[in-house]
C-alpha cells in the first residue's frame, strides 16, 4: 500500500505523532495513513533510533562498490598524468598493470574525468588515405623508414628551425629528430642520414614527400640526396602529391612532437634540441603506442643487419642496354645528339634499355626515370607501363643491377 496523496515527509510526521498519542494500535496507525503495518513499524523504528532525522529518504548508492579502487592506486594514476599530461587513459593503465589490484582502463579514465584532467571527447573526421599498391609494406623494422620536415618555426632568440625527422613506419621508433638552421638543403640533410645510418643501419626502402631535398622536379623527381640513397641500395617511394596521409604514422608522430616540443618553444636552437632528444627518450622508451600493444617502440625495434658500407654501389646494367655518362651539365651524347637528363644524376652512369623501335627506358640503378623517344625527340616522364598499349610493344627481359 502507498501513502495518501501528500507530501511524504508530512505523513511520516503525522504517522509519528498519532503514534506518540498511543491512542492507536499498530494496526490503526497503519489503516488510518493507507500503509502496511511493515512499512509504519519500519517509520517507528527509524525514529526511535534517529529521531526526526530517521524520517527522511536514505541515499540508495551502494556502500561499497566493487569497482571501487584504493587511495594508493588512484593517487599512482594522478602522479602518473602529472607526469605525463598529455597521456590519455589507456597510456597511463599499460603502466599499472601489474600493480596488485590493478583497475579497468575505464576505472583510469573515471578517475581522470573526476580529477578534471579529460573532458568529453570530441571525434575527428579523418580523411580517407588514398590506396596505392606501389607503396612498400613494413613487414618488420628497417622494412620502410619515413623522412619528412616537421614544418619550420622560430625558436625564443628569433632563428628559424626546420626539424628533420626519421622513423620506422613497422616500430614507429624515432630514429632522428634534428632541429635544423633554416631552409636545409640535401648537403645539410645528408650528414644526419649518415650518422643515423651508422647507428642504425640501412632500410630496404624510404619514403618521402615530393619535395626537396628529398625529391626534384628532374627526370624521375631524382635529388642528390635520393641518388645517394640508390647508390646504398635503398629504394627510394614518394607519396602521391597532396596525400600526406599516406604517411599518416609519420604525420601522427609529427602531431604529438609538436604538442611536447614547441608549447613554448626553447630559448634558442640549442636548447631546442635538448627538447627534441627529451622526446625522442621519453617517444621510444617510455611512452606507450596503441598500435603496439601499449609497448614502447624501442621494445619493438632492432637495427638494420645492413651496416652503413663504406663503398657505395656502382651501376650494373644488361648486356643489351646502352650506358651513357650523364656530362657536367646534366646531358648525354645520344646517337650524335644531346640529350638533357638531370642534374643530380651528373658524373653518374644510367643505362637506356630498348622496349620498340626508337623507344628506349633509361634507368638509374633500380629506378625507371622515363622513356627516350627518338623519333618524337623528346622524353617520355612516365614509365614504360604507362605508355605500352598493346602486347606487341611489350618490352624486351633484363634488369638493371648494381655491384660494389
Amino acid at each position: 500500500m502507498s501513502w495518501k496523496q501528500t507530501d511524504e515527509m508530512n505523513e511520516r510526521t503525522i504517522l509519528m505523532g498519532e503514534w506518540l498519542s498511543q491512542e492507536f494500535s499498530l494496526s490503526e496507525l497503519a489503516r488510518r495513513r493507507g500503509i502496511s503495518r511493515k512499512t509504519a513499524y519500519k517509520w517507528i523504528k527509524r525514529y526511535r533510533e534517529s529521531g526526526p532525522g530517521g524520517l527522511k529518504d536514505l541515499s540508495r548508492a551502494a556502500h561499497t562498490h566493487p569497482n571501487a579502487i584504493g587511495a594508493e592506486i588512484r593517487q599512482a594514476i594522478l602522479d602518473w598524468k602529472e607526469a605525463r599530461p598529455r597521456w590519455g587513459a589507456p597510456k597511463i593503465h599499460s603502466k599499472l598493470v601489474g600493480m596488485a589490484d590493478c583497475p579497468a582502463e575505464s576505472t583510469v579514465s573515471n578517475v581522470l574525468k573526476r580529477h578534471g584532467w579529460i573532458g568529453p571527447i570530441r571525434r575527428r573526421r579523418g580523411a580517407t588515405p588514398t590506396p596505392s599498391s606501389s607503396r612498400a609494406e613494413a613487414s618488420g623494422p628497417n622494412e620502410v623508414w619515413c623522412a619528412d620536415f616537421k614544418g619550420w618555426f622560430r625558436v625564443g632568440s628569433g632563428q628559424r628551425c626546420d626539424p628533420l625527422t626519421i622513423s620506422d613506419a613497422y616500430s614507429r621508433f624515432l630514429l632522428c629528430c634534428r632541429g635544423l638552421p633554416g631552409a636545409a638543403d640535401g648537403r645539410a640533410v645528408r650528414p644526419w642520414f649518415e650518422r643515423t645510418f651508422q647507428e642504425y643501419g640501412l632500410p630496404r626502402v624510404i619514403r618521402t614527400d615530393n619535395g626537396p631535398p628529398f625529391a626534384s622536379v628532374g627526370l624521375g623527381g631524382l635529388s642528390p640526396l635520393a641518388v645517394w640513397w640508390l647508390r646504398l641500395g635503398i629504394q627510394v617511394e614518394r607519396i602521391e602529391p597532396g596525400h600526406p596521409e599516406q604517411n599518416g604514422r609519420h604525420e601522427r608522430m609529427h602531431r604529438t612532437l609538436k604538442e611536447s616540443t614547441t608549447r613554448p618553444v626553447g630559448a634558442n636552437l640549442r636548447a631546442q634540441q635538448r627538447m627534441f632528444d627529451r622526446f625522442c627518450q621519453e617517444y621510444n622508451h617510455d611512452r606507450p603506442h596503441e598500435a603496439l600493444g601499449q609497448k614502447p617502440p624501442g621494445t619493438v625495434y632492432s637495427a638494420s643487419r645492413r651496416v652503413y658500407p663504406s663503398k657505395l654501389l656502382s651501376p650494373e646494367y644488361d648486356a643489351q642496354w646502352q650506358e651513357r655518362t650523364v656530362r657536367s651539365n646534366g646531358e648525354i651524347r645520344w646517337k650524335g645528339d644531346k640529350w638533357f637528363m638531370s642534374e643530380s644524376l651528373i658524373g653518374q652512369r644510367i643505362g637506356l634499355k630498348p622496349v620498340a623501335d626508337g623507344l628506349w627506358v633509361i634507368h638509374f640503378m633500380s629506378m625507371e626515370l622515363g622513356v627516350l623517344n627518338e623519333r618524337g625527340e623528346r622524353i617520355e616522364r612516365r614509365k614504360w607501363s604507362a605508355l605500352v598499349k598493346t602486347s606487341s610493344t611489350a618490352p624486351t627481359s633484363g634488369a638493371p643491377g648494381a655491384t660494389t
